[in-house]
């Protein structure tokens, strides 16, 4: 590829970081002694966010939640930065940012409007030690999840992490065997667990007016806006996001599963680069230097955004990653056109299917139970209707069927990355469906995908069972 592609320094920087952080590990895990055997009400106790554990009864303002953030990129910066400060300022006091990219950590400090102390990402253990947060929020790039995951859990730390919370088996693993001997916790941020729509789906299938589901089929429609921002981005390159079927798909996944209330069990499945990467006749390193850009349909001139030009461009000198990748890179692996076929531990079949290069965006589902069906509509971007609504329609029979329609809500993917937050910081707001996804929905839902690129790969079924070992006294 022209100019070639230097996204590797990522790795290299964080190499470095770890290397750095692993010669403090051993002697502070020395000193360290775990909260395993402690009394249940302590452990409990540590598992609370601070704004519930110091109200007191003299009407004084709650001690608020401490949090600091690893990876200031786009989401890191906005959902789990800006936003977390502006609405939620009397639950959380953001105490420290750390980054691999000084420049783009200046920025994010600046853009937060935060007085935060920031760290490189070397020093990652020294601002757990100095800043004492409650939780260590990661939003990195996805393969390095678990690398600050599990040394946050080793510091004593409970961790809010971005999706997916792993993008390999032995990352799942880690994880597991992490928070099984420190007794922290991690939460995963999946908002369409929160969507709208989502409760009502749920509650239908809980009530058994379907029966006993038989099969789901998934499908999603990514536009050539939206799906092709993956593929100038790291997302295309499988060692960095695990393929769009882990940092993607796992959303879906984790849908289906927390709705059908199931473990999947075997996964076999299809996929390719069909569109994107060596699919084209030229190419460059990316949009900005290309002499191709009256050629093609996917020219984005970052320039005119300047967020991503603070974010990325004016911060590539560092690390050597370009915002505005070439979308035709020969070393693009991620499919953009896939199947996954999976066996639930209950029966339940589900099919799904993820394009991402469509005139229009949005997603399909079914459930077919033995009592009926469940339809669910929901288009965010087409060209024939601007504000088409959510559609869920539930038949019984050839003579019984009814719809209703739900609007999209405002805010972060429809109002649901607001309804994550306020069930982690905002006190005494209920769970009762079970929305809140620890680190085993985020293991079982990575595991699908993985899976799945593991069948593609080798053209076999794979057992979910045989990928991670779960001790029997943790539960995730």
């Amino acid at each position: 590829m022209a100019g070639g592609y230097r996204i590797d320094r990522i790795f290299q920087y964080h190499f470095i970081a770890f290397c750095i952080i692993s010669k403090k590990k051993h002697e502070i895990m020395k000193r360290r002694k775990f909260l395993e055997n402690s009394s249940k009400a302590i452990i409990a106790s540590t598992l609370l966010p601070a704004n519930v554990l110091a109200v007191n009864s003299i009407n004084t303002a709650p001690q608020k939640t401490k949090v600091a953030l690893v990876g200031t990129g786009s989401r890191g910066s906005a959902t789990w930065g800006k936003e977390l400060l502006d609405g939620y300022n009397q639950w959380v006091d953001m105490v420290g940012l750390c980054d691999i990219n000084p420049k783009r950590l200046e920025y994010a400090k600046k853009y937060l409007g935060t007085n935060a102390k920031t760290y490189i990402a070397a020093d990652f253990d020294r601002m757990i030690q100095e800043t004492q947060p409650d939780f260590v929020i990661v939003t990195t790039t996805d393969s390095f999840h678990v690398d600050y995951i599990v040394r946050a859990m080793e510091l004593g730390k409970n961790v809010i992490s971005e999706k997916p919370i792993a993008t390999e088996t032995e990352q799942c693993q880690r994880i597991v065997d992490a928070e099984h001997t420190s007794g922290k916790k991690v939460t995963v941020g999946f908002n369409m667990r929160f969507m709208n729509g989502s409760n009502d789906i749920k509650e239908i299938l809980d009530s058994g007016e379907l029966g006993r589901i038989l099969s789901v089929e998934f499908q999603e429609y990514l536009d050539q806006s939206h799906g092709a921002s993956y593929f100038r981005r790291w997302h295309g390159k499988i060692k960095y996001s695990g393929s769009l079927l882990v940092h993607k798909a796992s959303h879906h996944f984790d849908l289906v599963n927390w709705l059908i209330d199931a473990d999947p069990v075997e996964v076999q499945a299809m996929g390719r680069v069909a569109f994107y990467g060596h699919n084209h006749s030229f190419r460059s390193r990316n949009c900005r230097t290309c002499p191709f850009t009256d050629k093609c349909n996917f020219y984005w001139d970052m320039t005119t955004d300047d967020r991503m030009m603070d974010l990325y461009g004016n911060c590539e000198e560092v690390d050597g990653y370009f915002r505005d990748g070439c979308v035709w890179d020969n070393e693009i692996d991620s499919y953009d056109t896939s199947s996954v076929h999976v066996n639930y531990d209950n029966g339940t079949l589900l099919t799904y299917s993820m394009n991402t290069n469509l005139p229009y965006e949005g997603q399909y589902i079914c459930f077919t139970g033995e009592k009926g069906r469940l339809d669910v509509r929901l288009f965010a971007r087409q060209p024939w209707d601007e504000e088409a609504p959510i559609e869920i329609r539930l038949s019984k029979d050839m003579n019984r069927s009814k719809v209703f329609s739900l609007q999209h809500s405002t805010g972060g993917h429809g109002g649901s990355d607001e309804r994550v937050k306020d069930l982690i910081f905002k006190p005494d707001v209920k769970d009762e469906l079970g929305r809140k996804a620890g680190s085993r929905a985020g293991i079982m839902s990575s595991l699908i995908g993985i899976a799945a690129r593991q069948s593609i790969e080798t053209g076999s079924k794979v057992k979910v069972g045989d990928l991670v070992h779960f001790p029997t006294t943790w539960k995730g």
